[in-house]
């Protein structure tokens, strides 16, 4: 069975990787980005089946296949709820829910393998499914590993995103995670009117600001709950922040 993985989050895939590995099957590939996917697709064979991800770093991923028709099976794989993923089950196209458990890809490889023709699709109905039912296109979790395991965690939780020691870690109340997406990519993921970037080296969460108090320069110290790093606003972004707060 010729499997890829198209997946943004690393530790997500790798984590996929394993639980096929111990199902027999060895992904052919493994892509993090529409462009990536596309380029894929014009340059190999269709593989028989597709592990997707809804929500990529750089759009949600029914954008490949305006430009590419692979005639491939495909499973999504989604931290979407239950009551989002009605339309699924009534189109008939299978997914996944993150953290993914062992029996419920064995359950959806059971349903692939007995199918005798892969399912009818087009991008039109694909675009339309996705659009009707996943109407915010902001993250609303990240997966983070802690030690063997993995956790999700809804944005609503973070008080602050910031990058340190050439890492990028999302703040909790009570912990701190490394993840792998740069504040670059994260500035375009996260709804701006809850999340700013204040500096090269921080993203807040407007309901965590304890308290604002001027620092040298004209800029701003920030106070986050359960946040220790020293958050400053940089001083070229200080009327833009001024501007958020009032919107």
């Amino acid at each position: 069975m010729k499997t890829i993985i198209i997946e943004d989050e690393k530790p997500a895939a790798r984590y996929l990787v394993k639980l096929l590995q111990d199902e027999g099957i060895e992904p052919i590939a493994m892509l993090n980005s529409v462009k990536e996917s596309i380029h894929w697709f014009q340059n190999n064979e269709d593989p028989d089946l597709i592990f997707l991800d809804i929500q990529l770093g750089d759009g949600i991923s029914f954008e490949i296949f305006k430009e590419v028709k692979p005639k491939s099976s495909i499973i999504f794989t989604t931290a979407y709820d239950e009551y989002a993923l009605k339309a699924f089950k009534f189109n008939s196209i299978d997914y996944l829910l993150k953290p993914i458990h062992k029996i419920d890809l064995r359950q959806a490889l059971a349903k692939y393998r007995e199918r005798i023709h892969p399912m009818i699709w087009d991008s039109f109905q694909l675009k339309n499914l996705l659009i009707n039912n996943f109407e915010n296109p902001y993250r609303e979790r990240f997966l983070v590993k802690i030690g063997s395991n993995l956790k999700t965690i809804n944005v609503e939780n973070i008080g602050c995103f910031y990058s340190k020691n050439k890492g990028t870690y999302l703040l909790t109340e009570n912990r701190e995670y490394p993840i792998e997406q740069s504040l670059i990519d994260l500035e375009s993921q996260l709804n701006p009117k809850v999340f700013f970037r204040i500096s090269r080296n921080a993203i807040i969460n407007l309901t965590y600001i304890d308290s604002i108090t001027t620092h040298s320069g004209s800029r701003f110290q920030l106070f986050i709950k359960g946040v220790e790093e020293e958050l400053i606003v940089a001083r070229e972004r200080v009327n833009d922040f001024k501007l958020w707060l009032e919107k």
